[in-house]
């Protein structure tokens, strides 16, 4: 349930975005969640309806290394360390779902992380 206008209007961009972004085994939907700590990405089969890889800024491996480290330096490491775990099983190609996010700082710095590790979107 939203708490209020602002949140109520991502919610309605991620649902209008939403219908027309599918992943599937070969194209997964790299998701992104962010909140006011931490960010979140997980790869998502959605014919198979099952989490690929999944990173964030509370993953143990990468945990120790971020503090002291600005939140969009945080989440490019954080795209990066999911491009590893893509690449490691095989996946290269990826639907990006911002998740009615703006396409903005944090978000766009996962994005590049992740292209920088080897994805391509």
């Amino acid at each position: 349930m939203p708490r209020n206008a602002k949140e109520l209007s991502r919610l309605n961009r991620q649902k209008r975005v939403r219908r027309k972004v599918r992943g599937s085994s070969e194209r997964p939907r790299l998701s992104v969640f962010r909140s006011a700590a931490h960010i979140y990405a997980q790869a998502i089969d959605d014919t198979g309806k099952v989490t690929l890889a999944a990173a964030s800024t509370l993953t143990p491996s990468l945990r120790d290394s971020l503090k002291g480290k600005k939140k969009s330096e945080a989440a490019k490491d954080v795209g990066k360390k999911i491009a590893e775990l893509l690449l490691e099983k095989g996946v290269k190609d990826v639907v990006f779902d911002r998740n009615g996010f703006l396409y903005h700082g944090r978000v766009k710095a996962l994005s590049e992380g992740a292209r920088e590790g080897g994805l391509n979107f």
